[in-house]
């Protein structure tokens, strides 16, 4: 999607103070259109579904069909939706589940407004979003067939593992090749070797598994 007009955002969540508030405060920005809401999973697929949005505010507790069966639902018909789950519960159980039926990310409810706007904005447009409110747990495991937890050499450099230690500091390409004193294109060439041996997609997940691995 082009930053020149508003990401377009779907609400779904049963408590109507939250969610009427939330709305009508992302809708005061320009950068933001709400294009829907719903209190609960059934009506919120129907929705998502006719007119799917840019983004979707997804509660996992709400009546009917829950949160995590409508990302699983939407998921299947919505491939490349960006399903953002705002939810009071942070225990690593609920983060894990949602994650693997296919949210994009995961926050808790008390994140700060401008920031939560910002994580919007980030997953619109593709962009690489390494806010601390998002969950470290957010990520789609990939575990081995034998179902161990894929502790495995990962055969990374050293170079690669300081590279990859930027990365969990938060530091763009071009601030890691400043570090390194090389071309913002080598850095590049790393993280996508980091991306390739640790089996990930993106730099959150890089992060993820290098600390569940012990690497960082």
């Amino acid at each position: 999607m082009s930053e020149e007009r508003p990401v377009t955002v779907f609400i779904a969540d049963d408590h109507p103070i939250l969610r009427i508030g939330l709305s009508m405060y992302l809708e005061s920005q320009k950068s933001i259109r709400i294009v829907g809401e719903a209190d609960n999973g059934f009506d919120a697929v129907n929705a998502i579904t006719q007119n799917p949005p840019d983004v979707v505010l997804m509660d996992i507790d709400m009546p009917g069909l829950s949160g995590i069966e409508a990302i699983r639902v939407l998921r299947k018909t919505l491939p490349d939706l960006k399903i953002i789950v705002l939810s009071t519960y942070t225990k690593k159980d609920y983060v894990q589940e949602a994650m693997s039926e296919g949210a994009n990310g995961y926050v808790a409810k008390n994140t700060k407004i401008d920031e939560l706007i910002k994580i919007i904005e980030d997953f619109a447009l593709d962009r690489e979003c390494m806010s601390p409110y998002l969950l470290n747990l957010a990520i789609k495991w990939r575990r081995p067939a034998d179902g161990s937890d894929g502790d495995a050499e990962h055969n990374l450099t050293r170079t690669e593992i300081r590279v990859l230690k930027n990365i969990a500091e938060g530091k763009t390409n071009n601030e890691i090749a400043q570090i390194h004193f090389v071309s913002i294109e080598t850095i590049k060439t790393h993280v996508q070797r980091i991306f390739k041996k640790l089996e990930v997609s993106n730099r959150m997940e890089a992060v993820a598994v290098a600390r569940k691995k012990n690497i960082i």
